[in-house]
């Protein structure tokens, strides 16, 4: 289970990346391009992520040392 939580929070997190730099308009070519609403979006998502991979690993090392 950690493996696929990790594989989530990954993919969470990148999506998150891409998004947040289309809203500032950074990365052109989508309809998201310079729309902050889509800024806001992606740094929940990169929080998210962020907050899913260390649940994950946290939660994989305690039941390692059981």
């Amino acid at each position: 289970m950690r493996i696929v939580l990790s594989i989530i929070g990954v993919l969470v997190t990148l999506m998150g990346v891409v998004w947040f730099l289309q809203g500032i308009n950074i990365l052109p070519g989508s309809f998201m391009t310079g729309q902050s609403q889509w800024a806001i979006y992606g740094a929940i998502a990169v929080i998210s992520g962020v907050g899913l991979l260390i649940f994950a690993n946290r939660r994989g090392s305690s039941s390692n040392g059981k």
